[in-house]
């Protein structure tokens, strides 16, 4: 069992930078690859970023790509999301979630979800 909790979401302007925090409880957490998720209001939720158990490999949704910077501290337990250069479009609820999977970029494949943080980019 994992226990996801975010934090660091916002008010920030257009241009702006934001980071994210999910801490996780428990001793497994270097056990789980680790994604970012957010949902904008009447949106689909949508897969934004992940990485790897020992955080060697990333992966990143084009919208993102070159602003956004995911990270891991395992002896933290700790999930990061550096966005930079945000645009009004990134505004939205994110989620960190868990998987027992490789960099999945599909939902149902996540086992565990923080309760969501709100990132508010006005323009």
């Amino acid at each position: 069992q994992v226990q996801l909790v975010e934090s660091g979401g916002g008010l920030v302007q257009a241009g702006g930078s934001l980071r994210l925090s999910c801490a996780a409880s428990g001793r497994t957490f270097s056990s789980y690859s680790m994604g970012w998720f957010r949902q904008a209001p009447g949106k689909e939720r949508e897969f934004v970023t992940g990485i790897t158990r020992s955080g060697g490999r990333t992966n990143y949704a084009d919208s993102v790509k070159d602003r956004f910077t995911i990270s891991r501290d395992n002896a933290k337990n700790t999930v990061y999301l550096q966005m930079n250069s945000l645009k009004p479009e990134d505004t939205a609820v994110y989620y960190c979630a868990a998987s027992s999977r490789v960099l999945s970029v599909i939902m149902r494949e996540y086992d565990y979800w923080g309760q969501g943080t709100q990132v508010t980019v006005s323009s």
